[in-house]
Parts: structure tokens; C-alpha cells; sequence
């Protein structure tokens, strides 16, 4: 059997004389090449290659006109992306080292001038921008030192950003101090008008505008009292609840004593000349008690509790004060109520023949100036008609018919016969004489005599306490039960063979002549009043019920109300348009108060509806009996001012800026008014 045979063992190139020799262009490098290459051309390139990195390359192919218009398209990419403060700077800086080209920013660019990446959102740049800010601290400090040039370009640049920076800061700033001096001239204003609207008598003496309280620390006595009563309840509740009876009782011995002390002082100058010993004991027991019974929770709570009981005090004396000034507004003050029996019980001891007043062929002369004042105010009618007559241009042609009830129809008629109104007419009757206004005629003499009204007014809800007699007082107002209040809507049955006539209410004053009224032309309309409406307030929503359909089917809720208190009627055209007819379907209609809550200028805005015609606003201001912000200018260019609302100049609540215009028109030193202690 044949061996097989040995495969000779593998020898390396070089080796001896035994091993295979390598035949041509077999592509095994020879040893001589390698070695050529290591330490010839190895060395040779990278001297080429690292000298090559320092200069510039040109290429043949690329002329310097193919550079020139890149540079150019460049630029103009530079301009549209960066903001006009850099290329501002750029141009500053070109005067001082000359134009700038690509290369140079090629051979300096800085992160602030890279446009690779561009990064729009703020959010992003900000966050390169802190990254290239770390990476340049980064570098290492064997830097080879900036070109002289380079240095001097920058420098201009940040000084022209610098520079801009400052003019932008300074504009903002001087933007932000005109709008605050602004702002704080508009306030200046804004108070100055509020002060002029303030009324003293009004606020009390703790009113902001008085002069007493200019000085902050202004009955800082007072105040330091209060506040130490208060605390001294809190520790005396604190060592109650401790069982600390000696505490307890000598915090209840400094409250007795510093309230006798305080009294109802509202000043420092009223308090007790034992205020500062009373202060310095109360101060020694306060701080004994905040030694051993101090626990700032507690006093937290027990303070907490105070405020609440105080704001449940303020808002029960808040009811109480609404009905009682309703009350009082509602009321005859007693002097006014003795003047009326004074005159009353002289007025029966007169002779038949002397009770007539002269020239009553006047009273139904339709040539003449007619006026209707229906009044149970003795005094406030004596101010209607001497005010009328003493600014009246012809007052032998001015007319008074007077109506009141049967109680003040003897004092009415006494006063103005010892009062004539010089050559004017004057006439008084008596509302309970005119038999045709009965209830099978008036609605509303019908409904009073109803069970359901007479509950309404006399029987249900009688209030048990002041504060729950505030609900709905107004509307149990005793003049909306008297016909008094609804006889303006009977004018042309009191006086039916008169053409026009001015309605007056009894509380208000004429300061002009007012027969430029009787040539107004109404233009067809029945009423000619001012009206009160504003963009918002006193229009049909705030008097009517527009949730009842037949007012909503029937009126405009925007539509613009008007005043009782002024008004020129047009008693030919009441007669033709029925207005008495119109005013009883809408009185029957309301017999449960479903449309509107008593009074007579809802009934008013309903029956004269499209029927009145506006006056000029200068015939008649209102509010002087509620609104302590009328412009003076204003009431002295009226012709007749009004004092709706509940303070009557009559009445000590009256506020005592608008009273002038009232009390100038009374007698003070009159017998009757001087007797019955009437004064200024």
C-alpha cells in the first residue's frame, strides 16, 4: 500500500532555498517598495499636506469674477438674515478697516455671525448661543494672539450694538414714566371730581375729605382705645376659657373702664381727660395677658368670629337705617304738623265772607297760565307758588288751582289768604269733595277697597322688628293709597274747560319764568316732560314687569323714561286720545301688582306711551333729593329743580347743600312759622 505523500512545511518569503518562489504579478508588495514608501513618501506628503492647510487654494478654473459675484449674493443673504443693528455695525466699521469680504469672515467667524443652521426659534438660538459661549471658555488659552484688525472691527461693532442697546433703553424708559405720569394725572382727576361729590353731612366726620382728616394720624387716641377694647375682649374670652378667673376679671374691669372713657367720642378732643391713664392701664394688662394666655390660633379664630358678628350687626343696622329714613321720608315733621292745626283752627274761626279768595273769574280763563299743585304739605305748596310768583315776568296772568285732602284743606286755605300771592290767582279745593271720583269710576279707589289690599297694607307681614320692616316699606307708602297721587290723571275732569296746564309736585322749586312752556309745540303729543334715561338706567325695564306678557307684547324695554314732577299736558288732545280710559284699562290690569309695584309713574310711562313729547333737560333737574353729585352749574341753569327722593328739604336728613335752594323762598320770621319752631 502506498504512503502518502508529506506536504512540505510552509516557509515565509526570504526564506531558505527549500520554499516556493512567487511568480509574477502575483501582487505580493516586495519588501524594497514598503520600506520606500514608509520612509520616503510618507514623510514627503505630510510635509505637502500640513503646508497646504495654511494658504489659500486657489483653483485654476474658478476666476476672480465668479468669487466677486459670490461675495455679492453673500452679502445680500447676510442682510435679509441679520438685524438692522448688526448691519449697522458692519457699516460703522467699514469706514475705520475698509470693506469686508467673505474670506474675512471665513478666517473670523464668530457664533453671532454663522448663518449655517440658522435657528429661528428663540427658545433654540439662546441655547446655541450658551453652548458656543461654553465651548469658546473651553479652548485652549495658547491661542496665537488676534490679528490687530480683527480686534479693532469687533470693538467697533460691540460699541455701535452698545450704543444702540442705550438709545432703546432710554426710549423705553422715557415711554414708561409719560404713562405713569399719566396715569397718575388721570387719578388726580378721577378724585378731585369724586371730592367735588361728597357731601359732609352725607359721610359723618369720618368723611376722607375733611380737612380734620388730612392728618393721618387724626384721632389716632381714639382708635388706639378701640383697638385695645378690642383685644382685651379676645385674652378675657382666652383666660375664660383657662379657667383664669383673676385675668378674666381684670381685662373685664379695663374694658368697663376704657369704654366709660371713650364714650361716643368721634375726636380726641372729645374724649375724657382720663383717656392716656386708661390707655397705660389697659396697655400693662395687655401685656401680662399676652404672657400667659398668647395662642395665635386662637386669637385668629376668636378674631374671625368678631368680624363676622360685626358684619352681621352692620348689615341688621343697615335694614334698620333703610326704614327708618323711608320712615322718616314718608313722615310730617312736627312742625310742619303743627303749623297745619295752628292754621287750621284759625281758618274755622273766620267769618263765611272772608274765607274767598279774589279774582275767581280767572280760574277758568283758557288764556291764561294754569297751574296744578295737588298737596297735604302746607309749607312745601307756600315754596311751589312763592317761587313761581317771584320769578314770573307777568304773575297777574299766572293761575293756582291747589287740591289737597280734608284734614289740610283749612290750613290751605289760611295760609294763602294771610299769604296772597300778590296779583296772581289762587283757588283750593278739596279732593273729598269731588264725588264724581268714586270707586265704581277709579279702579284704584276699587281695588283699595278690596280684602286682598287691605291685607296687603293693613294685616299681613306686620314686621315684628325694624329690620324686617325695610321689605318692600316704599311700596306701603301712605301717598299711594290717597288720590292725591293718582288725581293727575284726571286733569281734564278737575278742570274741563281749560286747554293746557302745568302739573307741579310739591317738591320742587321754580327759579325761572316757566310760561315759555305753554308755546312748546308738542307736535300732537299729550305730554310734554323731560326725559331721565341715560345709555342704561331709567328706561322701561327698571319700572315695568317685561316678564308679564302683556307688558312684554305691548312696550319696548329700551324705551326711554320721563319725570312726574314737570309736566305740560295738552288737555284737548287727553280728550281726544282718552288717556283717562287708557290709564284705567292698564290700573285694572295691575290689581295684583303683576306688572308693576304701586306708584303712579309706571301707570305714567304705560299711559303715555308714544304720547310724550321730550323737553329740553335745562326745564327740569332732578335728584336733588338723592344724588349728592349734581353739578352746581347745572341746578342754577334750570328753570325748576326737583327734590325726588326721600330727602326732602323739609326733612332734617335733607342734604344740606341743596337746601338753600329751598329755604330761601320761606319767612322765618312769619308769626305761624316762628311759633311753631320752624328755623333755618
Amino acid at each position: 500500500m502506498p504512503t502518502p505523500k508529506q506536504r512540505p512545511p510552509y516557509s515565509t518569503a526570504g526564506g531558505g532555498g527549500g520554499g516556493r518562489r512567487a511568480a509574477p504579478g502575483s501582487g505580493v508588495l516586495s519588501p524594497v517598495v514598503v520600506l520606500v514608501f514608509l520612509f520616503v513618501v510618507a514623510p514627503s506628503l505630510f510635509f505637502v499636506v500640513r503646508n497646504g492647510g495654511r494658504g489659500h487654494v486657489h483653483v485654476a478654473s474658478d476666476p476672480k469674477g465668479r468669487n466677486d459675484d459670490q461675495e455679492a449674493v453673500a452679502m445680500k443673504n447676510l442682510k435679509s438674515i441679520l438685524p438692522k443693528e448688526v448691519i449697522d455695525a458692519i457699516a460703522a466699521s467699514e469706514q475705520e478697516v475698509g470693506a469686508l469680504s467673505l474670506d474675512f469672515f471665513r478666517n473670523h467667524e464668530s457664533p453671532s455671525w454663522k448663518t449655517d443652521d440658522l435657528v429661528t426659534d428663540k427658545s433654540m438660538y439662546d441655547k446655541a448661543k450658551d453652548e458656543n459661549s461654553v465651548a469658546e471658555h473651553d479652548l485652549p488659552t495658547n491661542k496665537p494672539p488676534k490679528d490687530p484688525d480683527e480686534h479693532q472691527v469687533d470693538t467697533a461693532a460691540k460699541i455701535a450694538r452698545r450704543k444702540l442697546r442705550e438709545k432703546r433703553r432710554e426710549k423705553r424708559a422715557m415711554d414708561l414714566v409719560r404713562k405713569d405720569d399719566e396715569a397718575r394725572v388721570k387719578l388726580e382727576n378721577a378724585a378731585i371730581e369724586r371730592s367735588k361729590a361728597v357731601d359732609s353731612a352725607v359721610l359723618g366726620k369720618y368723611s376722607i375729605w375733611r380737612k380734620e382728616n388730612e392728618n393721618e394720624n387724626s384721632d389716632s387716641t381714639v382708635r388706639l382705645m378701640r383697638d385695645q377694647i378690642i383685644m382685651a375682649r379676645v385674652y378675657s374670652a382666652l383666660a375664660k376659657s383657662k379657667n383664669m378667673n383673676g385675668l378674666f376679671q381684670e381685662l373685664q374691669t379695663r374694658i368697663k373702664e376704657s369704654q366709660r372713657a371713650v364714650g361716643e367720642a368721634g375726636a380726641d378732643a372729645d374724649l375724657h381727660h382720663s383717656a392716656p391713664e386708661k390707655i397705660r392701664a389697659m396697655g400693662q394688662v395687655l401685656s401680662k395677658a399676652r404672657e400667659e394666655v398668647y395662642d395665635c390660633r386662637a386669637i385668629t379664630q376668636r378674631l374671625r368670629a368678631m368680624l363676622q358678628s360685626a358684619d352681621e350687626q352692620v348689615r341688621s343696622l343697615k335694614k334698620q337705617s333703610t326704614f327708618l329714613s323711608q320712615l322718616a321720608a314718608k313722615t310730617i315733621p312736627n312742625s310742619i304738623h303743627c303749623l297745619s292745626m295752628r292754621l287750621t283752627i284759625d281758618y274755622h274761626l273766620l267769618p263765611l265772607e272772608q274765607r274767598k279768595f279774589p279774582r275767581s273769574e280767572n280760574l277758568e280763563n283758557p288764556s291764561l297760565y294754569h297751574y296744578a299743585l295737588f298737596s297735604d304739605n302746607v309749607l312745601a305748596a307756600s315754596v311751589v307758588v312763592n317761587s313761581t310768583i317771584m320769578n314770573a315776568k307777568e304773575p297777574e296772568k299766572h293761575v293756582f288751582h291747589l287740591v289737597t285732602d280734608k284734614l289740610n284743606f283749612g290750613a290751605m286755605n289760611m295760609w294763602f289768604l294771610l299769604n296772597p300771592p300778590g296779583k296772581a290767582t289762587i283757588h283750593v279745593e278739596n279732593v273729598d269733595e269731588f264725588k264724581w271720583l268714586n270707586s265704581s269710576y277709579c279702579p284704584v279707589l276699587r281695588q283699595l277697597e278690596s280684602a286682598a289690599m287691605k291685607e296687603y297694607y293693613f294685616k299681613a307681614d306686620r314686621p315684628t322688628t325694624l329690620s324686617a320692616g325695610s321689605s318692600n316699606l316704599k311700596y306701603r307708602n301712605p301717598k299711594y293709597l290717597s288720590m292725591l297721587n293718582h288725581l293727575r290723571f284726571y286733569l281734564p275732569e278737575v278742570y274741563p274747560k281749560l286747554d293746557k296746564i302745568l302739573f307741579l309736585d310739591d317738591d320742587i322749586v321754580v327759579q325761572k319764568d316757566l310760561t315759555g312752556l305753554w308755546d312748546v309745540d308738542l307736535n300732537g303729543k299729550v305730554n310734554g316732560a323731560v326725559e331721565t334715561c341715560g345709555e342704561s338706567f331709567h328706561r322701561f325695564d327698571k319700572y315695568l314687569n317685561f316678564s308679564n306678557p302683556h307688558i312684554a307684547r305691548n312696550f319696548d324695554p329700551n324705551a326711554c323714561g320721563w319725570a312726574y314732577g314737570m309736566n305740560i299736558f295738552d288737555l284737548k288732545e287727553w280728550k281726544k286720545k282718552d288717556i283717562t280710559g287708557i290709564y284705567h284699562k292698564w290700573q285694572t290690569m295691575n290689581e295684583d301688582r303683576v306688572l308693576w309695584k304701586l306708584g303712579t309713574l309706571p301707570p305714567g310711562l304705560l299711559t303715555f306711551y308714544k304720547l310724550t313729547h321730550p323737553l329740553d333737560k335745562s326745564w327740569h333737574v332732578l335728584g336733588l333729593g338723592y344724588n349728592p353729585s349734581i353739578d352746581r352749574s347745572e341746578i342754577d341753569g334750570a328753570a325748576v329743580v326737583h327734590y325726588n327722593g326721600n330727602m326732602k328739604p323739609w326733612l332734617e336728613l335733607a342734604m344740606t347743600k341743596y337746601r338753600p335752594y329751598w329755604t330761601k323762598y320761606i319767612k322765618y320770621d312769619h308769626p305761624y312759622i316762628r311759633g311753631c319752631n320752624l328755623s333755618e
